[in-house]
């Protein structure tokens, strides 16, 4: 369910560097656009631009978003920024703040300064120098094991989160469209209807277990916060068992 996100700060800007591969070009520019970045640059794209496998691959995204800047240069493409991260799977011998993902998405998001998202090339990544250029790192935490990551899952991975660190959505809803939850009466009103039936059926055959029984059975309803539709079916579903179809 899309939601409406009140920004107070600036979306940062995804720069792909030396990218060898129009495919994963046009990917990262699905996956930004998929979770609301728009701000893509390019630093010395192997195959030149435009690209048609880009363009193919980016399923429309690039209709959608500014035309993506073109530089020779990582030097180049950082001018207007305040604050570059580099993201880098590998461990580097320098002494830089390593953000998670969420962290990093967390301070983006929290002040309003200009940011930008350094990702490399497919084979190597981004070399020492230019991760010199930035003045943070984010990791991805993977599996030890295997640890590549193509560049538009990477670009897919720190964009969502980014996403989640301003989207407000609740992180449990039941969305119940006109009908308005049950109030207690209602639902306590069809509870105890129910226990009368069952009771008239001879349901509770030890008056030990009754109770236990009793509560077992209200708790199966409280538990899925009934709407009032829901409760209106449910008494129907009594009439119709106890042969009264007009109640």
């Amino acid at each position: 369910m899309p939601h409406t996100i009140k920004k107070t700060y600036h979306l940062p800007s995804i720069i792909l560097v030396n990218p060898q591969l129009g495919e994963n070009i046009g990917a990262a520019a699905r996956a930004m656009l998929n979770f609301g970045l728009t701000d893509l640059r390019i630093v010395n794209p192997r195959d030149g631009w435009p690209n048609d496998a880009a363009i193919a691959n980016a399923a429309g995204a690039f209709d959608v978003m500014p035309t993506p800047q073109i530089f020779e240069t990582l030097s180049d493409a950082l001018k207007p920024f305040h604050t570059v991260y580099a993201s880098t799977a590998r461990p580097r011998d320098m002494v830089k703040k390593v953000f998670t993902p969420s962290a990093a998405a967390t301070k983006i998001t929290s002040i309003s300064n200009h940011s930008a998202i350094l990702f490399g090339a497919e084979r190597t990544g981004l070399t020492n120098d230019e991760i010199t250029q930035a003045h943070h790192i984010i990791s991805i935490p993977v599996n030890p094991d295997f640890w590549s990551l193509n560049l538009s899952q990477s670009v897919l991975l720190m964009s969502h989160e980014i996403y989640k660190a301003q989207d407000k959505t609740a992180a449990i809803e039941i969305p119940q469209g006109d009908s308005a939850p049950a109030v207690h009466e209602e639902l306590n009103n069809m509870l105890c209807r129910l226990e009368d039936e069952l009771e008239n059926k001879n349901f509770f055959r030890s008056k030990e277990l009754k109770p236990t029984m009793i509560r077992n059975i209200r708790n199966i309803f409280t538990r899925n916060e009934m709407t009032e539709q829901e409760v209106r079916t449910f008494q129907g579903i009594i009439s119709a068992f106890i042969g009264n179809k007009t109640k």
